[in-house]
């Protein structure tokens, strides 16, 4: 019975075959199967490379062929160049490090093949039917913190686009996010203003509102949900000795009982409003005083104390000189 040969050209000989050199291939079989499974060989480039592999050997000594090697360390003085390595069309794995310095395809002979490009290794497998797949590959590009991506079968890294381990960042070109419909056909994009000079972080509410409500801003990057309205937000009648007064809002202080003193804002910004009214018409029996909190009112670096039965007016924020400034009185 003749020998066969297996997909890494292992020799398998037949009853009685061989005789007297049986003992012989079978050491080279042993060691073919050595080097396949942990052989590495070192390949210089200095061009295109067909690695060597005899598939039918029936050789008493043993040969390393680099096409049978589990691991290909590609070398060479290569530079911005392409390179094709062409390995044996049989069903294999490689680990293949490309440090040849030039991009280099690694092909089986046919049209599916992988390019490794400079200082890259992969985890390749050949098919048997002249085709080449890569699983991993590492050594990934770009700078420190670079978000990787698929670049023809190469991890490729952007310092348009990182990860510093807590934030993801975008940089340059003032880029677009795009989150895309079901159908990846249509997007809707959020981008910084080109002529943005100043940082600012966004905080969006930790619940949804109401219907018809909006999202407002409380200068510092803090969003909320807010009702559209033509005036001040108000609020339930108030008769505690003190409150602190937010901005938007409006006040029926009831001072029938005691006198109110209620803490105006400590960092508003210009337009801010609030208002007040005199509940139950007593301000001149026990005054309403508001504390300026730092900011002026009316220019003065005093509180504003109200002592006019069935008094209203409304505080308007317009700057750190003349602070809040009654609108109506």
């Amino acid at each position: 019975m003749a020998s066969t040969w297996s997909n890494l050209g292992i020799n398998l000989q037949g009853t009685g075959d061989n005789s007297g050199t049986w003992g012989q291939l079978t050491n080279v079989n042993l060691q073919d199967f050595d080097y396949a499974i942990s052989g590495v060989a070192a390949i210089t480039l200095t061009g295109n490379t067909t690695l060597a592999f005899t598939t039918n050997s029936s050789s008493t000594t043993y040969t390393n062929e680099a096409g049978r090697a589990a691991i290909l360390v590609l070398s060479g003085a290569l530079s911005a160049t392409t390179v094709t390595v062409t390995v044996p069309n049989i069903q294999k794995n490689y680990v293949i490090v490309n440090n040849s310095g030039a991009t280099t395809i690694i092909s089986a002979g046919g049209s599916t093949t992988v390019s490794l490009g400079t200082s890259t290794s992969a985890y390749v497998y050949s098919n048997g039917s002249s085709s080449i797949f890569t699983a991993i590959t590492s050594n990934p590009g770009g700078t420190t913190n670079a978000i990787q991506y698929n670049n023809n079968g190469v991890l490729a890294g952007s310092t348009n686009f990182t990860f510093d381990g807590t934030s993801v960042v975008s940089y340059g070109n003032n880029g677009v996010i795009r989150l895309y419909n079901t159908a990846n056909t249509f997007y809707t994009g959020l981008k910084v203003a080109a002529a943005a000079a100043t940082t600012v972080t966004f905080t969006l509410p930790s619940a949804d509102g109401t219907a018809n409500q909006v999202l407002q801003t409380n200068g510092s990057g803090s969003l909320t949900f807010a009702t559209v309205s033509g005036g001040a937000q108000w609020q339930a009648v108030v008769s505690s000795a003190t409150f602190n007064a937010t901005v938007g809002y409006g006040y029926f202080v009831n001072t029938s009982s005691n006198a109110i003193t209620c803490t105006l804002p400590a960092s508003p910004s210009i337009g801010n409003f609030i208002s007040f009214i005199d509940y139950n018409g007593t301000f001149n029996t026990n005054n309403f005083t508001v504390s300026r909190n730092g900011n002026p009112i009316q220019g003065s670096a005093t509180d504003l104390t109200v002592a006019t039965q069935r008094a209203g007016f409304t505080l308007v924020y317009v700057d750190s000189t003349q602070g809040w400034l009654l609108q109506n009185n």
